[in-house]
């Protein structure tokens, strides 16, 4: 007596072994194609809608792949044939949803009753997408690396050629590369699309004026800076701030300096301006003059060159005014956002 749990005994056959061949297909993405000896369509299954000529059209490959692609494939199948090997390629094939990538696998069927070439497509495009936006994130990581080393080397031959020691070289130059990394950090949490203005000046501020009850003003047009602008002005700030920590306002601990952002024309087209506006206390200390020239250098030549912009500054006893100015291709104007 059996069982009255049990069921029916499974059978197996030709016609169930199709079944879940083709939803093992399915569920991998695959499609394939069984052509005769001289490349007529014999058997297909899966195929995407992109491929489907294959299916219904004899040697349709050019119809689908375009003349060169298509030709490439027919005679690699001929290969095969006359080889009774197996081959691999890939092809690109131009879509409304932009580039299908397929690997196509290439292999000789010799078992009668059959006998022809199989192929089996697989829909790469997705990975050769991924690989696309890497090699392009790559390049673009490559070239501002080797932009951001350039302006290192830059700020350390300068410091070494007035330096008046060693001792005198390295805290010039520690501070001024860490004023490169307060930017290179805002840059890097944009994902590289840089840094609004009173964010750059407000971290280049951080380590010279931290009371928060008295802040600098900044006034003006909060502009998003280009990762290039965002380096090279928070340079200039860092000048501009080490300046007056050392001999002006900061150094005083008088709040007497402000910076303001508004719109101007550079070359009859539109630009920003940056204004720093220092008054000295009466009693500033003198400053050293190769201090002072390597700060003309970097406010006066090598910041506006870099940007493409222009710059002047100012020194008096009683103030210091520098006014940078920004051409258009270095920043944006977005909506309204709290500093």
């Amino acid at each position: 007596m059996g069982n009255a749990g049990s069921s029916a005994p499974f059978t197996t056959g030709p016609e169930i072994s199709l079944v879940l061949m083709e939803l093992v297909l399915k569920k991998s993405g695959l499609g394939y194609l069984y052509q005769s000896d001289d490349l007529n369509t014999v058997l297909s299954g899966n195929l995407p809608d992109a491929l489907q000529r294959l299916a219904t059209a004899p040697a349709a490959d050019e119809d689908v792949f375009g003349a060169e692609n298509g030709a490439r494939l027919a005679n690699l199948k001929r290969e095969v044939t006359e080889n009774d090997t197996s081959a691999s390629t890939e092809i690109d094939l131009p879509h409304d949803a932009g580039i299908l990538t397929y690997r196509i696998d290439i292999e000789r069927i010799d078992t009668p009753p059959m006998s022809g070439i199989l192929s089996v497509f697989t829909d790469i495009s997705e990975s050769r997408h991924r690989e696309r936006i890497l090699k392009t994130l790559l390049r673009e990581l490559s070239h501002r690396s080797k932009n951001l080393l350039a302006i290192i080397q830059g700020i350390a031959t300068q410091t070494a050629r007035q330096a008046l020691s060693l001792d005198y070289f390295l805290t010039k130059f520690r501070g001024r590369i860490q004023s490169l990394a307060y930017s290179q950090d805002l840059v890097t949490d944009s994902s590289w699309r840089g840094a609004y203005l009173f964010a750059l000046t407000e971290r280049q501020f951080s380590a010279y004026w931290p009371d928060s009850e008295t802040p600098i003003s900044i006034k003006g047009i909060n502009a998003h800076l280009s990762p290039n602008a965002t380096l090279h002005i928070g340079l200039a700030l860092h000048e501009l701030i080490v300046n007056s920590a050392s001999y002006g306002a900061i150094s005083a601990g008088v709040n007497s300096l402000s910076i303001d952002c508004f719109e101007t024309i550079l070359d009859d087209s539109s630009a920003i301006e940056l204004a720093w506006i220092e008054h000295l206390p009466p009693a500033a200390t003198t400053r050293e003059a190769d201090e002072h020239t390597f700060a003309r250098t970097v406010l006066e030549r090598v910041v506006p060159v870099a940007i493409g912009g222009r710059a002047i500054y100012l020194t008096a006893p009683d103030r210091i005014e520098y006014h940078l100015t920004i051409p258009s291709r270095e920043y944006e104007i977005l909506p309204s956002i709290d500093k």
